[in-house]
């Protein structure tokens, strides 16, 4: 009887834990806006600009980081990474004006790109097995999730007894911390096959290819929905729900006013997010990955239209939530999943790394224009419409996809 390989490896567990304090420290960043606005007296826009620049970075950075890693080692990457995630929460620790704040939040940028997906994920798709690797990827996948539960409530209990300035550099701490578990991270060499193919024959192969392009174009609307859905729906539930005499509405879902519903949303699509990306991993490994991915997005554009045609109440603000949140990351472990499938897993982090750039030019949109329109009509109406329009068109571009992966060249 052949023993099937294991799925929870060395690899999986300490890149998980990475990812986690990674994404800790970044989900926390909306909980700050108002301490710092009100110490200074900024405008809430300036700080909400350094987190747009933030995403920004990261995206710009990441295809950069997984050369690194592919380049010169996983580990190393990872480290430099760190580096970069603590310099720049430090250095945000002495920063007194906006123009500061969004310098440095270029450097934390940098920092999650070296510390989340798109090299860890690498690391673990070349570290499972074939039959492992999808359900490996949505584990990873959820960890981020499990860092957007845990970050903002543990930057919010921080900031009752001590200064936000403190909190970045216990942050910028606790990110230099987990590299103490790099040494149990040891993903297998690269196979003799795999060696034989340069980077650069590799981009080329991809570029070359409709169906890497197709990925690119469709996971611009993954991040355009959730920057604007993270950065705008609490505000946006507050508003609309505030106008509907919430009495004895907000009692019905358990909360006491319409801000805390926001907070609770967020929380929510947290929570169901993890049971929806490890639900897509298992999906992954057993059917098509782009009919999954069509099926996704067509979920959240058939959940955001409904949402917003029917009357908003707490009750339809928890029910999205909980539909939204299921669809949330589950097109991570089915996008690299994919990318890893049609062309290897020796430069997955380089390719991913582009195709992830695409995700945070929606989400550096999605946030800007969210708050641009919110300026000119006085509601998101007409951005959240935008959203379900790319949301369809995601849908749509998944479909010609070829999975049938892409052969070496001689």
């Amino acid at each position: 009887m052949v023993q099937k390989p294991p799925l929870f490896t060395p690899v999986l567990l300490v890149g998980c834990a990475i990812i986690l304090v990674s994404f800790s420290i970044r989900a926390s960043f909306g909980v700050f806006q108002i301490p710092i606005a009100q110490e200074f007296g900024w405008l809430r826009s300036e700080f909400s600009l350094a987190i747009a620049i933030q995403n920004l970075a990261w995206g710009f950075g990441q295809p950069f980081f997984g050369a690194i890693a592919e380049k010169i080692g996983d580990r190393k990457a990872i480290v430099l990474g760190a580096l970069f995630y603590a310099t720049g929460l430090v250095l945000s620790s002495y920063a007194v004006s906006p123009e500061a704040h969004q310098v440095y939040e270029i450097l934390v940028g940098f920092g999650i790109a070296g510390t989340g997906f798109g090299v860890i994920l690498a690391v673990v798709g070349r570290a499972s097995s074939e039959e492992n690797r999808s359900m490996s990827l949505a584990i990873a996948t959820a960890a981020g999730s499990g860092g957007q539960i845990v970050g903002p409530p543990t930057a919010e209990w921080m900031l009752s007894f001590m200064s936000w300035q403190n909190t970045f550099l216990i942050f910028a701490a606790a990110i230099l911390m987990i590299l103490l578990l790099l040494p149990m991270m040891r993903a297998p060499a690269a196979s003799k096959v795999a060696l034989q193919e340069s980077m650069g024959d590799t981009l080329k192969r991809a570029f070359r290819d409709p169906s890497y392009t197709l990925i690119f174009v469709g996971f611009f609307s993954c991040g355009y929905q959730l920057g604007f859905i993270t950065a705008h729906f609490p505000a946006m539930i507050t508003e609309m729900c505030a106008a509907i005499d919430p009495s004895s509405m907000l009692a019905s879902v358990g909360v006491a006013t319409t801000s805390a519903l926001g907070a609770v949303a967020i929380a929510l699509i947290g929570v169901s997010n993890i049971g929806g990306t490890l639900l897509a991993g298992w999906l992954g490994a057993r059917y098509s990955k782009k009919y999954l991915l069509a099926a996704v997005y067509t979920g959240r554009t058939i959940a955001a239209a409904v949402f917003i045609l029917m009357p908003i109440t707490p009750m339809s603000v928890v029910v999205f939530s909980v539909v939204m949140g299921s669809l949330w990351l589950a097109t991570v472990p089915l996008t690299s999943g994919l990318v890893a499938h049609l062309y290897g897993v020796r430069y997955m982090g380089t390719l991913y790394g582009i195709v992830f750039f695409s995700h945070q030019l929606g989400s550096f949109l999605g946030v800007w224009l969210g708050g641009r329109m919110y300026d000119s009509y006085g509601d998101y109406t007409a951005v959240w419409w935008i959203g379900v329009g790319v949301g369809a068109f995601s849908a749509i571009v998944h479909l010609p996809i070829r999975e049938n992966r892409v052969p070496v060249a001689a």
